[in-house]
């Protein structure tokens, strides 16, 4: 496993903040903005990454194309949701990083035309910011932010830019272990 970028203290701060439109409310009241931002804007591709969030995708019939889990919320292990996925890859990533494994594992489900489902083994987190460099524009990548709501990254030029200058500033560590 090479561990390709490790998340430093300041940015942690900083992803503490959305990376896109924040929904605020209950799990129906999100899914309901959602939905409504789906039927308008239409997105190429919807991309969940975290448990609670592909789960409730799911239940309220809003099915991603990739889902990202690590059968975990708030650190707690949780049964595995059922999201509907043709394939399943399984990756390991630490928590605090993004591992070369993880990031050929998300280009290589965004190149299918299937819905896909990666369960990490560690951490899930981090792979919002390779989600959104990787998928094409015009789609969207949703994910929890906790006690608050849902975030959705419309991925543009911009966007993938920003999430560029964010790995740029991660610690570049190339370890095999």
């Amino acid at each position: 496993m090479t561990i390709i970028y490790t998340l430093t203290p300041k940015l942690r701060r900083k992803l503490k903040e959305p990376l896109g439109m924040l929904i605020r409310g209950s799990f129906k009241e999100t899914m309901e903005g959602f939905r409504d931002i789906v039927e308008k804007e239409k997105p190429s591709r919807t991309i969940s990454v975290g448990d609670t969030v592909s789960k409730n995708l799911a239940r309220n019939r809003l099915f991603p194309q990739l889902s990202i889990v690590d059968n975990r919320v708030m650190r707690k292990s949780v049964q595995a949701a059922p999201l509907v996925a043709e394939s399943t890859i399984y990756v390991k990533n630490p928590p605090g990083t993004i591992t070369e494994e993880a990031i050929a594992a998300i280009q290589d489900a965004l190149k299918s035309n299937c819905p896909v489902k990666i369960v990490v083994d560690g951490e899930e987190d981090l792979l919002a910011l390779i989600a959104v460099l990787y998928a094409p524009e015009s789609s969207f990548v949703v994910y929890g932010q906790p006690y608050e709501g849902v975030v959705v990254v419309k991925v543009t030029a911009q966007k993938k830019a920003e999430v560029t200058q964010i790995l740029k500033a991660m610690e570049n560590v190339r370890k095999a272990k």
